[in-house]
This record gives structure tokens, sequence and C-alpha cells, in this order.
């Protein structure tokens, strides 16, 4: 058991080429490096959002708030997990490729076989599928569940390919993890499509796109990368300066729905809280105005990840200031 170790690995990615290393690191701390904890403690704060509406608005449910904020996150680690195999065997991984610089690939440095690989994604997998299952019997098999699970099975396997080879994967994250997650798992807990629908979406969108726009930032850094290897991301399509322009706008989106939420009074103004990550946001706006350098600067050690690193730390913050405004908003309305 190493607890530093699970805490690096929550907050940035593990580099390690020696195998007898990575024998050595726990069940946990493989789990976290494996699965890309750094990315898929996100998701958890959406499963975290949506239950503060949820409980907010009344409709707040614990155990069928637990199974589906379980769920979410196993199906992401899953994903993860099958993202890694699928540009694995399709040879994307290869050669030093982006993923294998910034962190542990265990299928690409040797530390994993594909059985080895197999048996993780089974539990994981399974894990989400159970709690699938649980919140499908616990609705009694609500329809709404039954939808969203079907969505959620069909993207897990079709992301990595062919999707991201489309220019369609990122267009799927936004619409996940900005349009769905959150409504959708408050819309359950409510036991139907709420009236103030809109708003939610609105809501998931100020966090979920900050999501995206880290992902975005990802593929961004992997321009290059990806054009050698003939995936087509959006970014690839698009051209780096263009992708950066959209990424700037999903930034300054994320304050401007927060604001536009305040005014219209589906939040208090606790939320402005947000703002306590803009200086973060500014610094990752003045980065995205410049074409990213060809190789790292000095000091600067999680190259190749320019563009995702700071962004990643931004809506870690920004997410953080989210929640916390929101248990304000949700206080005031038991004082006022």
């Amino acid at each position: 058991m190493n607890l530093k170790l699970w805490i690096f690995a929550i907050q940035k990615p593990v580099k390690e080429n020696d195998i007898k290393v990575w024998n050595s690191f726990d069940v946990i701390a493989k789990w976290l490096i494996s699965t890309r904890a750094t990315v898929t403690q996100l998701t958890l704060l959406s499963g975290v959002i949506a239950g503060l509406l949820a409980f907010r608005d009344g409709f707040f449910d614990f155990p069928l708030w637990l199974a589906m904020t379980l769920g979410i996150y196993f199906a992401h680690s899953a994903e993860n997990l099958v993202n890694d195999y699928i540009d694995f065997t399709r040879g994307i991984d290869e050669d030093n490729y982006y993923r294998g610089q910034y962190g542990i690939h265990p299928l690409v440095h040797k530390f994993w076989t594909k059985k080895d690989w197999a048996r993780w994604f089974i539990f994981a997998g399974t894990v989400a599928v159970a709690c699938g299952l649980f919140v499908a019997f616990y609705t009694n098999f609500s329809p709404l569940v039954i939808g969203l699970f079907i969505f959620g099975v069909a993207i897990l396997p079709t992301y990595a390919w062919p999707l991201k080879y489309l220019g369609l994967g990122e267009i799927l994250i936004f619409i996940n993890w900005g349009m769905v997650l959150i409504p959708g798992m408050y819309s359950i807990m409510a036991g139907e499509i709420p009236s103030n629908l809109t708003q939610l979406v609105l809501a998931g969108m100020a966090f979920g796109f900050g999501f995206g726009s880290f992902n975005w930032g990802k593929h961004i850094d992997k321009i290059e990368a990806d054009k050698k290897k003939g995936v087509g991301s959006l970014p690839v399509r698009l051209g780096e300066s263009v992708a950066r322009m959209v990424n700037i706008f999903t930034v300054l989106l994320a304050y401007a729905l927060v604001v536009y939420l305040v005014v219209t009074g589906f939040y208090y103004p606790t939320v402005l809280l947000v703002f306590l990550a803009a200086g973060r946001g500014w610094n990752v706006i003045k980065l995205l105005s410049k074409p990213r350098p060809s190789e790292a600067p000095a000091g600067f050690e999680l190259w190749p990840r320019w563009f995702s690193t700071p962004q990643l730390m931004h809506i870690r913050l920004f997410g953080a200031m989210y929640i916390l405004g929101i248990i304000l908003d949700i206080v005031l309305r038991q004082i006022l």
C-alpha cells in the first residue's frame, strides 16, 4: 500500500519503464495508473454535481445516485482501457507515440499481456454493467434508464474506433460529458424528464464542456502524431489554428454559462466562485493563442501534454469551485 503513489497517480501521469518497479506497485496504484485516474476523477465530479442538484430540488436518492456515480466511473475506466487496447492493436501507440510518452501504457511498455488487459477490462466492465442493472431494477426498468444504458454501451467501444478516426470522437465527448451525464442522472433520480431540463443541460455543459476542452487540447497536442498515424480527429481536420480558437471558445463558454444561470435564477451567485479558477483559465487562453512549440521548453516535465496539462489543472479547480458554489447555493436556499 503506497498512499503517496496513489495521490501522485490521481494528480499526474506516472512515468516508468522498469517492469520490476511496475510489479512492485500495489493493485490500487496499478488501477489508478492504467485507467488514467487523472481524467476519470472528472467523471466522479459530474456525478457529484448531478447529486447536489437533485438534492437541492428534492429528488436525491442515495442508493440510486451511488450506483450511477460508480457506474459512470467504472464505465469511463473501462473505456480508457478499451481506447488503449484498440490503439495498441492497431499500431497507433507504437513508435514512441504521444500516449506512451507522458505516462505508463501497460501494453506498450510490456507490463501487461493481452490476457492481463482482459482481466482488468472485465473487472471494470462487470462493475459498470452491474451498476447499470441495479439502476434498471431500482427504477423498474425506466425507459430513460434503458435508453441511457444503451447509449453508454454503444459509445464505449466506438469512441476509439471508428468515431475518433472520423472526427466525431470529440463531438461525442462534448455531448456525453456536457449534455448527458449530469441532466441524465438528475432526470433518473427525478423519475421523469424535468421541466427545467434546458437549464440542467446548460448546468451540465458549464462543467462538462470544460472536460471536453481538456480532451480537445490533448488532441491538439497530438495533431502531428495523429496525422502520421492516419487518425483523423477533428483538430487534425480543422488544423491547429482553428482548433485552438475553438478551444478558447469552449473555455470562455463555461464561464458564460455560469453567469447566465445566475442571471436567470437557476443558481444563486455563490456559483460565481468558479471565477477563482479564471486565472488558470486565462493562462490556458494565452497558451492557446499561440502555436504549439515543436519541442519541450526547458523545464516542462509533462511534454508532450503542452495544452492539455494546463487545461486539466484549470478544469479541476473550476469543478471544485463549481461544486462548492452549488453546496453554498443549497445552504442559502435552506436559510432564506
